[in-house]
């Protein structure tokens, strides 16, 4: 009896320094399942997050382009042009990528010198068929924009001018012809009556 009592005594002696009583195997017990739970929602939430961040350009779906690369008969008259004078073909291309912020004249002049002086001229182009790819949501094919206009390069200007005209631009008139005809057509559609004009009818006997 004494010798429970003096080692109840000695515990309290022991516990008498702190400010709050020793913690109870429950109270740990409840911690730790708070803990785990508090990590459990953080990972869901992370999870909720990493879902719902918008894909980025490489995670979305590209389509392919609307004709293949040794595709330059197709149209034979761009194709002659651009073997005799690429300078012609990247220049139209050019100012349809940048949106009529540079001009045909000048992009083609810039590729003259390029090629006449440094003679890499592809490191110039293949920085316009990288851009219009973005625009237009193209794969890579069949190869990086580099090694084909490295490899083939008035093969990927033929391609890349094709592709323009496909998706409705009229090569020869530049950015700022194409808009101003768009704008026309949409002013005249607007202009239209809904309804065509009554016919009258043919005079009889």
């Amino acid at each position: 009896m004494y010798s429970s009592s003096a080692a109840k005594s000695s515990q309290d002696d022991g516990w008498s320094g702190f400010s709050s009583p020793p913690p109870s195997s429950a109270t740990t017990a409840d911690a730790d399942k708070l803990l785990h739970s508090g990590h459990h929602s953080h990972s869901q939430n992370t999870s909720t997050v990493d879902a719902s961040a918008p894909p980025t350009f490489e995670e979305r779906d590209q389509v392919q382009w609307s004709s293949g690369l040794c595709d330059c008969l197709s149209d034979r008259r761009n194709c002659c042009i651009t073997c005799w004078c690429p300078c012609i073909t990247f220049g139209q291309i050019a100012e349809i990528v940048d949106k009529g912020s540079s001009s045909c004249g000048v992009n083609g002049a810039l590729y003259t010198l390029i090629s006449c002086t440094v003679g890499w001229c592809c490191c110039y182009s293949c920085f316009y068929r990288a851009k219009m790819r973005q625009q237009y949501a193209l794969k890579k094919s069949p190869c990086g924009d580099c090694c084909v206009h490295f490899w083939c390069e008035c093969c990927a200007l033929c391609q890349e001018y094709r592709e323009l005209k496909i998706n409705g631009f009229n090569m020869k008139i530049g950015w700022h012809g194409n808009v101003e005809r768009r704008s026309r057509g949409i002013l005249m559609s607007q202009m239209a009556p809904s309804t065509a004009p009554p016919v009258e009818s043919s005079m009889t006997r």
